[in-house]
């Protein structure tokens, strides 16, 4: 799927985009908390910088444990940014936001950042290049030493368990109230638009992109997240 696909499909979904995947706050939930945890060692003035910030739902729960923070939510999605906006101004963390629409090569490249959340997004490169090159421009954002949380969908998709946990995860949708024609969508986009990789080449990637080797932190269903520090070399 192009950029421009994408990015009109998330427009589209913006408005409704909460409502919609909110049977699957459990899992969300569970990874702010490890999130939290691990992001608790930052400066009490901490810059973060969330790629594809989408609603903001990440920015609202570490503003309300981080009351110091600032952060930064990159998305192209102008409706999405929107939503973020108001979620931002409703919760009272606003005048600690700053917004930037387009993608993380239109944001200047100082090393301005403690840390950046990067999730469910880097799985839309299917070109492994591409996508180095994407976590490579996320380091080069970052101080030395600065943390990325990173979460995307990954599997063996050849292996027989990857067809169980597809079902099951397809099954955890429907139950979610997503529309069925977006199921059938997201099946379709699994098989040719979203680079589904084994977890360990997903954290390769990240590791040849200028971060030390991931530690994988969180699993549900498809779903994996991986923490990683900046090797200061980038």
């Amino acid at each position: 799927m192009r950029n421009e696909e994408l990015k009109a499909l998330f427009d589209q979904q913006a408005a409704n985009y909460d409502q919609q995947w909110a049977g699957m706050t459990p899992i969300r939930d569970c990874l702010h908390l490890l999130l939290d945890a691990l992001f608790s060692g930052l400066p009490e003035n901490a810059r973060i910088l969330c790629v594809g910030a989408g609603t903001g739902v990440e920015m609202a729960y570490l503003a309300g444990r981080f009351p110091h923070w600032h952060f930064t939510a990159l998305d192209p999605s102008g409706a999405m940014l929107d939503v973020c906006r108001l979620r931002a101004t409703q919760d009272g963390f606003l005048s600690r936001c700053s917004f930037h629409q387009g993608y993380l090569e239109t944001l200047a490249t100082e090393p301005s950042y403690d840390g950046a959340t990067c999730l469910l997004v880097s799985q839309f490169l299917t070109d492994p290049s591409a996508r180095t090159a994407f976590f490579h421009d996320i380091a080069r954002r970052l101080k030395p030493g600065g943390l990325l949380a990173n979460a995307d969908l990954a599997a063996d998709t050849n292996s027989p368990a990857y067809q169980t946990l597809l079902r099951g995860w397809l099954k955890l949708m429907s139950s979610s109230d997503v529309p069925q024609e977006a199921i059938e969508r997201a099946r379709a986009a699994y098989a040719k638009d979203v680079a589904i990789l084994p977890a360990h080449q997903v954290a390769d990637l990240i590791a040849s992109a200028g971060f030390e080797v991931p530690v994988q932190f969180f699993q549900a269903g498809l779903m994996h997240a991986w923490f990683s520090a900046q090797r200061g070399d980038c």
